[in-house]
């Protein structure tokens, strides 16, 4: 029987990885990988998931086993979406070179069709100056 809870409600372990359909042990490794995932542990070591660890946990299954990432690469994703998270990994983001008056923009977002359209506008540039 499977039981609803109230939005905004917390959930155990396994109320989550039923969600997913994921084994427990997975969201426990989740949280050695990724720091921003910490749910409450309360007496017993027992895991409780604030809204915000569900919607971090979706994400993660999402970039994991949706999208192909590798943990390295979804840390790293993680960090360009909200660069307030902490960062799991060494090696700082990596940022594509920018003039004066842009800000600088992530490597992975490079799949963006506008930022496609924009680097080839700057490529035909470059070429037209070296011509």
């Amino acid at each position: 029987m499977i039981v609803m809870k109230a939005d905004g409600a917390f959930l155990t372990i396994g109320e989550l990885s039923t969600e997913l359909g994921l084994p427990q042990h997975i969201l426990r490794y989740w949280e050695t990988r990724f720091p921003q995932l910490r749910p409450l542990q309360r007496s017993g070591n027992r895991r409780y998931y604030r809204p915000s660890d569900v919607a971090l946990a979706r994400e993660i299954h999402r970039l994991l086993n949706v999208e192909g990432f590798t943990v390295r690469g979804a840390q790293k994703a993680l960090v360009d979406v909200d660069p307030n998270r902490v960062a799991a990994v060494d090696e700082p983001t990596p940022v594509r070179p920018s003039s004066a008056d842009e800000a600088p923009m992530p490597v992975a977002a490079l799949a963006d069709a506008t930022l496609i359209a924009r680097l080839e506008a700057i490529r035909e540039k470059l070429a037209a100056s070296l011509a």
